[in-house]
């Protein structure tokens, strides 16, 4: 499995476009025990990202993806931009000047964009956050491609688990941010961050197959 720069560029639009389009339905979600912000946040960072996407850098993948976390620190408010534009330099910094990526480096990415977010967000799994979908889904690609399983499955795989992985944070008492202070309240309610990414995963593999010379 191989990955170029077209390949990256659609995974991040396909990000960018989830965030934009269910805004109020994150916002809702993370209105019930958070501060409601999360939707707006995520919205206007990645509104940002489209609004300037034909001047992003494009010279490698690793620019890119820094250009992405850039505007995404810039003007991405809340807790949510600093933790998305970490795990876009993390990412960024382990893709380099390279201009495609074998799947090695594709989970390597990913690897480091967690790690980028537990140290910044200050969380780990089972703190009902989206590392609660974000490392399942990663856990199950790594598996998937070690196997050869082709990327349309990988994809597919991923999103599965990383929609169950997101439902499964109802049983979660939230340990970080705004709803944490509501302790067991907690319990019961789906994290939005995790739904964000469930839904990001499902977006890009159900678009996978469409597109023309993605990576097989």
């Amino acid at each position: 499995m191989t990955a170029d720069l077209a390949d990256v560029s659609y995974v991040v639009k396909s990000m960018a476009l989830t965030a934009v389009e269910n805004e109020s339905y994150f916002g809702d979600l993370d209105a019930v025990v958070g501060d409601g912000d999360f939707g707006y946040s995520m919205a206007r960072g990645f509104e940002v990202v489209l609004a300037n996407w034909d001047d992003l850098d494009r010279a490698n993948i690793g620019k890119l993806l820094k250009a992405v976390a850039m505007t995404i620190t810039g003007r991405m408010g809340g807790t949510s931009g600093p933790l998305w534009g970490t795990a876009f330099l993390r990412a960024a910094a382990v893709a380099g000047d390279r201009s495609e990526l074998v799947a090695d480096d594709v989970i390597a990415m990913l690897r480091a964009a967690i790690e980028g977010i537990k140290h910044r967000g200050k969380a780990e799994i089972g703190d009902k956050t989206l590392l609660d979908a974000l490392v399942p889904a990663v856990d199950k690609m790594a598996a998937d491609l070690a196997g050869g399983t082709s990327a349309a499955e990988v994809l597919r795989g991923a999103a599965t688990v990383a929609e169950s992985s997101a439902e499964s944070t109802r049983d979660l008492i939230a340990m970080r941010g705004r709803a944490s202070y509501t302790g067991e309240r907690s319990i019961g309610t789906l994290d939005a961050g995790a739904v964000a990414v469930a839904l990001m995963f499902k977006r890009i593999a159900e678009q996978w197959e469409t597109r023309h010379g993605g990576m097989g």
